[in-house]
């Protein structure tokens, strides 16, 4: 076997050092800026199921099970679309596991109400976050594209503790991972599922 050159030798562990960087790049979620085990900032915000308004608190949701708050940058556009009929299919799987689903966008709450009953196909709540107040706690605001939230999700523990969080335009795998953050939890915690 012939003995590679210094040059030769240093141009293969660079393609090396690259493709193990690439492999790790595309296994590797995007993280939010709330990191696992941090205390969920609680907030209450105007919701709509249904087309149906009311208030919902994060403390009072977090006395039934976990919650899974994901936020996304405005109803009726293609990804967020997406998004909430990813979650309208994985309403029962959440329920099954004991949890509540809510959207957060900076729409207003005429808006949410359509939004509701089409997108979400009346299967989970959506709230208003206006001021982008909630959103800016929990480090989710779209920077490049203010009065509009990042789409970032959250799964909560019962005691407040943040599971899991993933942030990524694509709308494909937050669901999945937010499911995941559910189970695993619900299986180290022993809680039973609904």
């Amino acid at each position: 076997m012939p003995v590679p050159d210094d040059a030769s030798a240093r141009r293969h562990r660079k393609v090396l050092a690259a493709a193990a960087g690439l492999l790790i790049a595309a296994g590797t979620p995007a993280l939010a800026a709330l990191p696992t085990g941090q205390k969920a900032p609680d907030f209450t915000a105007q919701a709509s199921q249904g087309g149906k308004e009311f208030n919902f608190s994060l403390a009072n949701a977090l006395r039934r099970g976990p919650v899974v708050v994901y936020f996304y940058p405005a109803a009726f556009t293609k990804g967020c679309t997406v998004e909430a009929h990813d979650f309208a299919e994985a309403t029962d799987e959440f329920r099954k596991l004991g949890a509540t689903v809510i959207g957060v966008s900076e729409d207003d709450i005429a808006t949410l109400d359509r939004f509701s009953v089409s997108e979400c196909q009346s299967r989970f709540p959506v709230a208003a976050d206006q001021s982008g107040k909630v959103a800016g706690a929990y480090d989710a605001l779209l920077k490049a594209h203010p009065g509009h939230a990042d789409r970032t999700s959250y799964a909560i523990a019962p005691d407040g503790r943040i599971l899991a969080s993933y942030t990524a335009m694509d709308p494909d795998g937050h669901v999945d991972r937010m499911l995941d953050a559910v189970r695993h939890w619900r299986a180290v915690s022993g809680a039973k599922t609904g």
